[in-house]
């Protein structure tokens, strides 16, 4: 009966033989814990400590004292359960002073003074600190956890500097570069105009020509798509971590999915390489290993679906990558 359970419980989760062996000592643990007090209150009988007649004096006075308590004020439990009712119910009020502030400077000490708690104003120094900005007065609440509430309210005092246009009166005019070739010259050469690459052969220099894209954030960009084998749609670009609104609309203009990604073959993969791809986990890829070694090679994403780890999501994104 205890082999077929165990062989039972390798089958149905994808346990290796030490996996199986360790489910099945923690679920004995636990059943003993749950049956513990059981037991206690059977061999152990409760015993009641006998009260002497002094002390049920004393405790008769002090019910009586306290009912009469109650009676001059019949009202004060009822006040203080409204009170704290009230307490609760009544939404959380916003502390802090109001001031203009650009949220691409203000420091965790004025976010705190605005009224964010500090985990949340550090959240935005990191944020900032990894490269990203705020074009827009929206992408403050692109923050995570950010309170929409709290947002309404410091909306109007969000102040973000528009980018200086240069002066029309700065440009050297025809008649000027005529009178004066030494400035035609020196005039320097215009920047070459923009146009749609293939983001799976794309480099560094590629995206840091695209506005709302550091250098930081082109290597994160670089990173990202080496282990996810490529791009196969342009909605993943939303799962970069750091792509504010601007950097998404210049990538999803100009960078473009061309060519095919790199595929990885399920039957032959150790988990150590099936756990470098974005979509898969460390634990994942040990019981799809597991789970192939114990059934035999995967024959297409039907095959997949019987692993419990991996639901119906994770195996569709995983499609465009896996070869059988």
């Amino acid at each position: 009966m205890l082999k077929r359970s165990f062989t039972l419980i390798r089958d149905y989760f994808g346990f290796s033989h030490k996996e199986a062996s360790g489910f099945l000592v923690v679920l004995f643990i636990t059943c003993l814990f749950l049956v513990a007090p059981w037991l206690y209150r059977y061999f152990v009988p409760d015993t009641v400590s006998d009260t002497s007649a002094a002390d049920q004096r004393r405790l008769d006075s002090l019910v009586a004292l306290m009912k009469t308590e109650t009676v001059k004020n019949p009202y004060d439990r009822e006040e203080s359960e409204k009170t704290v009712a009230e307490r609760y119910s009544e939404p959380k009020r916003m502390n802090g002073r109001l001031f203009p502030f650009n949220p691409n400077t203000a420091t965790v000490a004025q976010w705190q003074e605005l009224g964010l708690p500090h985990w949340l104003a550090q959240r935005i120094e990191r944020y900032r600190s990894k490269g990203g900005q705020f074009r827009k007065k929206e992408d403050v609440r692109k923050i995570y956890d950010f309170p929409p509430a709290l947002y309404d309210r410091l909306e109007a005092y969000i102040q973000l500097p528009e980018q200086p246009t240069p002066a029309f009166a700065s440009y050297p005019t025809r008649h000027s570069f005529e009178r004066t070739p030494e400035v035609a010259a020196a005039r320097p050469a215009a920047k070459p105009a923009l146009v749609p690459f293939d983001i799976n052969t794309a480099d560094t220099t590629d995206l840091i020509r695209l506005k709302g894209i550091g250098s930081k954030l082109a290597v994160r960009i670089v990173k990202f798509r080496d282990a996810l084998g490529g791009f196969v749609s342009e909605e993943q670009y939303r799962d970069i971590f750091g792509l504010d609104s601007l950097a998404l609309t210049e990538m999803n203009r100009y960078a473009q999915v061309k060519s095919p990604v790199q595929r990885l073959n399920i039957n032959t993969a150790t988990a150590e390489e099936l756990d470098k791809h974005v979509y898969l986990s460390y634990r994942q890829a040990q019981v799809i290993v597991n789970y192939r070694n114990q059934h035999g090679p995967f024959t297409s994403l039907e095959s997949l679906k019987p692993i419990r780890v991996l639901d119906a999501g994770t195996i569709e994104k995983l499609a465009p990558y896996l070869t059988f």
